[in-house]
C-alpha cells in the first residue's frame, strides 16, 4: 500500500477504527438495549467512498 496517497491511507484508517463493535460498557449501561452499531461495515457487502 505504499502507492497509495497518504490522505487516502488515512481516510481508510478513520473507516478501520470506525468499524469495531459497540463497546461492553455501553451494552451494559443501557441494559442491552443498545446491542448492535448502525454504522458497522462489513467489507465485502459495501464500498467506501475514498
Amino acid at each position: 500500500m505504499s502507492k497509495i496517497m497518504k490522505a487516502k491511507k488515512i481516510r481508510l484508517a478513520k473507516a478501520m477504527r470506525q468499524n469495531r463493535p459497540v463497546p461492553i460498557w455501553a451494552v451494559a449501561k443501557t441494559k442491552a438495549k443498545v446491542r448492535t452499531h448502525p454504522k458497522r461495515r462489513h467489507w465485502r457487502r459495501s464500498n467506501l467512498k475514498v
